[in-house]
């Protein structure tokens, strides 16, 4: 059961600045025909079914690694440029606050998730989430992305919070995943632990 009052739960699992876009210089230099052929070579939205099963799966497998401590099967559903940057005690360090918690998320499995936003790949190809569950007393709100691998979407960053039913979701979403574009993994550590520092201060 998710417990009431739960301080702000926000992980970000970054890779490195491989992610990040391309420069304006090698725009320009791209061919004219560029565009169109990385909109032809570009993966489609996948069916409702795919949706929720990438959901329910990367949610269920947090809420099973702050319970065993184990890392491991969090980490081999990631991409591999995730895997690369962070090795199981990377995930465990991050994780660390979330877990001391004990903040059982496993009520989602009754639970259907809705999208605040349509599901959209961005321009460097990776599949956004963000939506909640529904949960009482706190609904579980997430922003998760994905990177297709050999035709499989594989977590690429994940950001989780519980949030009072009223609650805007997708500003949630956005200011707990507000670094995960384009950032570095230590810029955006950085920026959660000035988060959690600033909420410590408040209590």
């Amino acid at each position: 059961m998710l417990k009431r009052g739960a301080a702000l739960l926000t992980v970000l699992l970054l890779t490195s600045a491989q992610g990040a876009a391309q420069t304006p210089a090698a725009e320009k230099n791209a061919p004219p025909n560029a565009g169109a052929k990385e909109a032809a070579d570009a993966p489609a939205v996948p069916n409702n079914y795919t949706l929720e099963l990438l959901i329910r799966t990367t949610i269920i497998a947090v809420n099973q690694a702050n319970a065993t401590g184990n890392y491991s099967v969090l980490r081999d559903l990631s991409a591999p440029s995730f895997q690369s940057a962070n090795d199981q005690a990377r995930l465990a360090e991050i994780f660390a606050a979330l877990r001391a918690r004990k903040l059982d998320l496993s009520p989602i499995l009754v639970f259907t998730p809705k999208l605040v936003q349509p599901p959209a790949i961005g321009k460097d190809g990776r599949l956004r989430l963000t939506g909640f569950f529904d949960t009482r007393p706190e609904r579980v709100v997430f922003d998760l992305l994905f990177e297709k691998v050999e035709s499989k979407w594989r977590l690429f960053g994940v950001a989780l919070d519980v949030a009072a039913p009223g609650a805007n979701a997708k500003q949630a979403g956005d200011e707990a995943s507000k670094d995960k574009d384009g950032t570095s993994k230590e810029a955006a550590d950085s920026a959660v632990a000035k988060k959690a520092a600033k909420k410590d201060t408040k209590n």
